[in-house]
């Protein structure tokens, strides 16, 4: 097989028309599922605070004489906790050439690109919130963080502490995130009763919106718990059944929930009514200052997490994440 001889082939002009599709195709994960469940607040400044307090213990012994005297009871103050707003932003700069030419795709590339950024701009947040951060302060050369949702839950816990796995330290200052074992081990539906029969000890399990949050690795673990194999359900032919969307506990249903942006060594068992992402000034885009040729944006947002009662949360910590 030869090339006929003085054809002109597509490789010899110049003059052929580039074909390039008007579509850009983006399977980036955009879900954030912490942050959509939970509440929104309004702080008034970058350390805010909110208070928790709790009923006497239930006792067999409160029985009185008749016609007793009142003594009086000390009362007990609530306990005033705390987190520091911490400030993310992305930023957009876009020469004024590329702005003016034909595009693929888009009609401007500063809405493209700014549309773009504000998508990362909430995975980074979802990633702060749900992850296992400690609180920074802060200063002039230090940015401050916000202290995650992990680093609070030290009520309801089930950690590797055989290899030296513990808590977050909750004090007045609140800053401390939890420590991670040296060692990971398999989620096992024994951890997550262990925890969900803590949670509903504490006072919780209470609102019927609690949901297990997993990374993908951990999902799968879950959908294969040995409930699952003896579940009935009618499905059709041709499909096979094998994911767990909703675990039934002794104390409740419990939605399981995949999460990409929190820690995938990691199950946190979620009551969204108990926190709150706490804007002391929701996301916004702002202009620049023209430097050259080129427009420039960004867009930014001061935010903490309102961790309202940690005792209505549990956790499963150090688990593998990936098949061993």
């Amino acid at each position: 097989m030869a090339k006929q001889t003085n054809a002109f082939a597509s490789y010899d002009a110049v003059g052929n028309r580039e074909d390039l599709t008007d579509v850009i195709y983006d399977i980036s994960p955009t879900e954030t599922p912490f942050v959509t469940a939970i509440g929104k607040t309004k702080a008034k400044a970058v350390l805010h605070e909110w208070q928790t307090d709790s009923l006497a213990a239930a006792v067999t012994t409160n029985a009185q004489l008749e016609g007793d005297v009142v003594a009086g009871t000390a009362s007990t103050a609530t306990t005033r906790l705390q987190n520091t707003c911490q400030i993310s932003r992305k930023d957009v700069v876009v020469t004024g050439t590329q702005e003016a030419v034909d595009k693929a795709g888009r009609d401007s590339e500063m809405r493209y690109q700014t549309a773009k950024r504000g998508k990362e701009l909430l995975r980074d947040m979802e990633s702060s919130l749900a992850g296992n951060q400690g609180a920074v302060t802060g200063g002039t050369t230090t940015a401050r963080k916000l202290r995650s949702l992990e680093s609070w839950i030290t009520t309801n816990t089930n950690r590797n502490t055989a290899a030296t796995a513990t808590a977050g330290a909750n004090s007045t200052a609140q800053t401390a995130a939890a420590t991670d074992a040296s060692e990971l081990r398999t989620l096992t539906e024994a951890m997550l009763k262990n925890v969900v029969q803590q949670c509903f000890s504490s006072g919780g399990m209470t609102t019927g919106k609690e949901f297990l949050m997993v990374g993908p690795y951990n999902k799968t673990v879950v959908s294969g718990f040995t409930g699952r194999s003896s579940a009935r359900q009618n499905i059709g032919e041709q499909k096979i059944q094998a994911a767990a969307n909703l675990y039934a506990s002794d104390f409740g249903d419990i939605r399981i929930v995949p999460s990409l942006f929190s820690r995938e060594r990691t199950a946190t068992l979620v009551c969204p009514e108990y926190a709150a992402v706490s804007y002391l000034r929701p996301i916004s885009r702002k202009n620049l200052a023209v430097t050259g040729d080129s427009e420039r944006k960004f867009m930014q947002a001061e935010y903490t997490l309102e961790m309202r009662n940690e005792a209505a949360f549990g956790v499963v910590a150090d688990l593998n994440t990936a098949a061993t």
